[in-house]
């Protein structure tokens, strides 16, 4: 990055007064520029990273974007080719792969209680004079994702391709007794 900045300024000011100004050495710049003109002068680890590089994304796409550093690693010594696991850990944390976490719920968003809170549009009153007045639902998708599950006056289950979600409304109901355990009404 400093060398990109270093080659768009140098005309104006020149290399010396830059690399002064900028915590990087003239050598160092100069090291750079010459192993982007020839690639083979890089130092050996900087050549294999770049070949391991290309052989880790292969065997991680491959196996469907779930396998972490450790069966990365297993599967390219299978392949026969050498390398240390802490060699694939730091390319896959470099290349920002990584591996699927079972068994820990990722968390994504995080109330926030001092924001203000929409008001209760019922005060509490559940009771309705007509059919139609008064729906009252809680929403939520289990975490297996093939089911989605409406939860009001009369526990359900639905499939997703029962009904449509866009708020538009349910034309379908099946019930599902795993779903909400023996509270389910069918």
């Amino acid at each position: 990055m400093m060398v990109s900045f270093i080659d768009e300024h140098r005309k104006v000011y020149g290399v010396g007064p830059i690399c002064a100004t900028l915590p990087i050495a003239p050598s160092t710049y100069y090291e750079q520029k010459t192993r982007q003109a020839d690639p083979e002068r890089a130092p050996l680890r900087v050549r294999r990273d770049a070949e391991l590089r290309g052989e880790i994304r292969q065997v991680w796409e491959e196996n469907l974007k779930v396998y972490g550093a450790r069966k990365v690693w297993r599967q390219l010594n299978r392949e026969g080719i050498s390398v240390a696991r802490c060699t694939v850990e730091r390319l896959m944390r470099a290349m920002r792969l990584k591996g699927a976490v079972g068994g820990k719920r990722i968390r994504t968003t995080v109330t926030d209680m001092k924001a203000p809170r929409p008001g209760d549009l019922v005060n509490r009153e559940f009771r309705a004079s007509a059919p139609n007045q008064l729906w009252v639902v809680r929403f939520y998708l289990r975490s297996d994702l093939e089911r989605v599950c409406l939860r009001g006056i009369r526990d359900r289950c639905v499939r997703p391709d029962d009904c449509w979600l866009a708020g538009i409304g349910l034309h379908e109901y099946r019930s599902d007794p795993g779903c909400l355990g023996a509270g389910a009404v069918g």
